[in-house]
């Protein structure tokens, strides 16, 4: 078992290494994880930046005493995979965003298609997105990544046309597509950009705007995934293809 993984926003340690971890972090390693000394642990800012940590005391129920030595930068991995993914009904969403962050997903665009039923705005807006960045977050750690995905604004047709125009390999899941996704000629470094819509499908208008900028339609395979599941199964095909899996 890999080493838990801790979020912080600085790695400033004290005399001799001395780093506390404390608030809601150190409450869970101390009272939910109940770490003791000489146990391993990863400290990560969820940008790249890590440390691997050894316990050495803990104090109370939240604060747990750690040794810092050094400090690592993880490089971003090449090619960068995003997901655009259509906003699904109730939880769908945060169950999308947790496991498309578990396979390896760098960047995950909400996006609120014609077909969605399920509408961002206002505080529900913000409440949603809240929940997805969470979700995120509390799935890097979970999978153990020092990298977490970024969780975009949501973002409109013409804006999912503009980032698929920009992208080096641009996609979009349906069926219509006349290529598996599995044979797509990829590339090694750069953009991948991948359209996920909603239980009602790309609409015509939006699917002919996607090509227009450049993307192609593809399928995954003869069954009919959820939106849900969809980005996740896709996102492990790129990943496996690009030899990010290797």
């Amino acid at each position: 078992m890999t080493a838990p993984v801790f979020v912080v926003e600085h790695f400033d340690a004290g005399g001799g290494g001395r780093y506390v971890l404390d608030g809601p972090e150190g409450r869970h390693a101390v009272s939910v994880k109940r770490l003791r000394a000489g146990e391993d642990v990863v400290l990560t800012d969820g940008a790249g930046r890590w440390a691997d940590c050894v316990v050495l005391d803990a104090e109370g129920k939240d604060r747990l005493i750690l040794q810092l030595d050094s400090v690592s930068e993880e490089p971003a991995e090449e090619p960068r995979v995003t997901v655009v993914q259509a906003l699904p009904k109730g939880d769908r969403g945060e169950l999308a965003v947790e496991t498309m962050t578990e396979v390896g997903v760098d960047a995950i665009v909400p996006w609120a298609a014609a077909r969605c039923i399920t509408q961002w705005k206002g505080d529900r807006g913000v409440k949603a997105l809240g929940k997805w960045r969470a979700t995120a977050r509390e799935a890097g750690k979970q999978s153990r990544r020092v990298r977490f995905p970024e969780v975009a604004e949501a973002a409109t047709t013409k804006q999912v046309a503009a980032l698929l125009a920009g992208a080096d390999f641009a996609a979009v899941l349906h069926e219509s597509g006349d290529a598996p996704l599995a044979t797509a000629d990829l590339p090694a470094t750069g953009e991948i950009v991948l359209v996920v819509g909603p239980e009602g499908g790309v609409a015509p208008e939006e699917l002919a705007l996607f090509e227009e900028a450049g993307a192609r339609a593809y399928r995954l395979g003869r069954s009919v995934l959820r939106t849900s599941t969809a980005g996740t199964a896709a996102a492990a095909v790129l990943l496996a293809r690009t030899g990010r899996w290797s």
